[in-house]
């Protein structure tokens, strides 16, 4: 008798992560995506399935869950790294955004890596991946109708070769002498106070900006010289833990007049919101906290222009600068990954000149004179 039974892999269980309500899922979740997959298979309406769909429609779709579970994730609305990246690199690219899947080649998306590279991208690999990830689950909803073997044009086509050592050009080109540094963060200062505190933290902390945005009044102890840093939502993280990071009296001073006579929960970093009253007036209306890197672009590419930097410097070139000034200094380079929200792995992949350097120092400073010159 032929087997009857169907299988299917649904998600996996919230046993060790949280449930999201995508791939990671609670009972209840999984119980009603069960029934959900049932209804499907014995609906017989396959006019659910579009052989025609596109990869526009596969990242629109896939954005749209992106954005509900970081939502979910902070509480309020807010949009997904995923919706920016995808938006502009991927639906912004008409020739990729209008092939059908069934159409879709090796060549294509290759292609599209070249044509991305061509425009300094720094972040290609977590491009990739939500790449991949939005074209397989539309390829999984409509496998019935599309090629079987798309799954393997997917993972060959967007496999990063070449294209890593343009990614590893620009992150050593986006290392900052401290003297650059202070120069950006002054520059920032001058400019606006909350773009400049934000900014001071960033270069002295070397965070991301998605956990700076979420820090609260309670997280800098600055009679300690410290900032808690919320742990990014990276990796398979339970709890949401901080990361203790030393700070200097600059840094302290910069961010008293913004805990004082404030409620310990709330946002540490804020910033003034604007509304245009007429033709050439705006007005400030409301302060709240910093919700998207594109709130500073326009900022930041003026801060850059006044510390006589390249036009190409961007944000998370503080974020470099701080690994690499922790590395070149000697810390251990998992005390450096700890600091950072990062792994060993990562450091020793991305930073593997300036370990040596580091080294080099360290070992130059053991030398000890062992012959009397003088004799």
């Amino acid at each position: 008798m032929p087997n009857a039974y169907l299988n299917a892999t649904l998600g996996e269980p919230d046993d060790v992560r949280d449930a999201d309500d995508d791939t990671i899922l609670s009972w209840k979740q999984a119980l009603a995506k069960a029934l959900e997959w049932v209804e499907r298979q014995t609906s017989g309406a396959p006019a659910a399935l579009d052989p025609n769909i596109t990869v526009g429609t596969a990242i629109s779709a896939y954005v749209v869950r992106r954005d509900a579970r970081r939502a979910a994730q902070a509480g309020r609305d807010v949009r997904s790294d995923a919706h920016y990246k995808l938006n502009k690199h991927v639906l912004g690219d008409k020739r990729m955004a209008g092939l059908a899947l069934k159409d879709l080649s090796e060549a294509d998306l290759r292609a599209w890596q070249k044509r991305l590279a061509r425009q300094k991208f720094t972040s290609t690999q977590r491009l990739l991946n939500d790449f991949k990830a939005a074209l397989n689950a539309a390829w999984a909803e409509h496998r019935k109708v599309l090629p079987v073997d798309l799954p393997l044009t997917i993972k060959y086509g967007l496999s990063l070769e070449a294209p890593a050592v343009t990614e590893s050009k620009a992150r050593e080109n986006q290392i900052l002498a401290d003297a650059e540094v202070r120069r950006i963060v002054a520059a920032a200062c001058a400019m606006d106070e909350d773009l400049g505190r934000l900014v001071a933290v960033m270069a002295a902390t070397g965070a991301r900006f998605a956990q700076l945005r979420r820090m609260q009044v309670a997280d800098a102890l600055l009679e300690r010289n410290r900032l808690m840093i919320p742990q990014s939502y990276k990796g398979n993280k339970k709890n949401n833990e901080h990361i203790r990071v030393a700070i200097g009296d600059d840094i302290v001073e910069l961010l008293k007049p913004i805990v004082e006579d404030r409620s310990s929960s709330a946002p540490l970093l804020e910033r003034w919101r604007v509304r245009q009253v007429s033709a050439v007036k705006w007005e400030r209306y409301e302060r709240g906290p910093w919700k998207s890197p594109s709130e500073m672009t326009r900022s930041w590419n003026q801060v850059v222009k006044e510390a006589g930097l390249p036009a190409a410097t961007i944000p998370y070139a503080l974020r470099h600068s701080s690994i690499v000034r922790g590395l070149r200094m000697g810390l251990p380079i998992r005390l450096v990954a700890a600091l950072h929200d990062t792994s060993v792995v990562m450091i020793e992949r991305h930073y593997s000149r300036w370990i040596v350097d580091g080294l080099d120092d360290l070992v130059a400073r053991a030398v000890v004179p062992l012959v009397d010159l003088a004799a």
